[in-house]
């Protein structure tokens, strides 16, 4: 008789589900892991079926009133038979009485629902190849020059909860490039690249008014040329949209951003690009 059970993921194990991941075509950052586990190190889930791994799934708890669900994967073998259902139950167990958040692919959206999830909005993954360098204007500054202070509140004003541990491995990560815009004293803008298994992402993109965005764009985008740059848009900001599609950017996946216990209701005319479908 099989013996199935849901365990607690060990951080090695995390790597594998991030290559998990990367099968599944989600092209995760090459130095996700240590970010995502420095929000919550007990949030990460495994099922073992005769002491082999074949499921895991993250339920992320960022505070008292808010977590958000990625991850998702089950061997494909081992699908249709249960298991990502006590792998979900054990994440909502985790959650608890908090709201929670997900992005989920359009062939779990029902499921998602059955268990309570709402959609609050689509979001539209775009890519491009950026050819040529350009010079950034003038209010453009690394992210570094900003007291983090300052830089985690404006991201707070983006996101359901403060999330300092998460931001301060983000935007030190190998390879990824950080950029606020800055006009007087007041900060505008926030973005950041990273490297993927495939080209870059800009994720987060958060932007006062449309010409902040495009100029946090442009600059981010000089750390990607000559490979693929993707960029993530909540699809009710038309704006965002229309930046896309002025840069020749492409669709090329969207999914479901949906909410446990009711939507947040973000500034989304500010999210030029989301942070990351895996973790918010």
């Amino acid at each position: 008789m099989s013996h199935f059970q849901v365990e607690r993921m060990p951080r090695v194990e995390l790597d594998r589900a991030l290559e998990s991941a990367a099968r599944e075509g989600w092209n995760p950052g090459w130095h996700d892991a240590e970010c995502f586990w420095a929000i919550d190190p007990t949030g990460f889930f495994m099922g073992v079926l005769d002491g082999r791994v074949i499921g895991r799934a993250s339920a992320l708890v960022y505070d008292d009133h808010f977590a958000f669900c990625g991850l998702y994967v089950v061997d494909p073998e081992s699908r249709g038979q249960g298991y990502g259902l006590a792998i979900t139950q054990a994440r909502l167990r985790h959650i608890g009485k908090r709201n929670a958040g997900l992005d989920g692919v359009a062939v779990m959206v029902s499921k998602y629902e059955r268990l309570g999830y709402r959609t609050a909005h689509r979001s539209i993954r775009y890519a491009f190849t950026p050819r040529q360098a350009t010079e950034p204007l003038a209010g453009v500054v690394r992210a570094s020059d900003v007291p983090f202070e300052e830089l985690v509140a404006y991201d707070a004003r983006h996101f359901p909860a403060r999330r300092a541990a998460f931001l301060e491995r983000w935007i030190a990560q190998p390879g990824a490039t950080a950029l606020a815009y800055v006009e007087g004293s007041v900060l505008g803008g926030f973005g950041v690249i990273r490297p993927c298994r495939t080209g870059h992402k800009i994720g987060p993109l958060f932007a006062g008014d449309e010409r902040i965005a495009d100029a946090l764009f442009q600059a981010l985008c000089n750390q990607g040329i000559g490979g693929p740059v993707f960029l993530d848009t909540p699809e009710p900001n038309h704006t965002a949209l229309k930046l896309a599609e002025r840069y020749g950017m492409s669709p090329e996946f969207e999914c479901a951003r949906m909410y446990l216990r009711g939507d947040p209701e973000l500034p989304l005319e500010n999210i030029y690009g989301v942070t990351t479908f895996e973790a918010g």
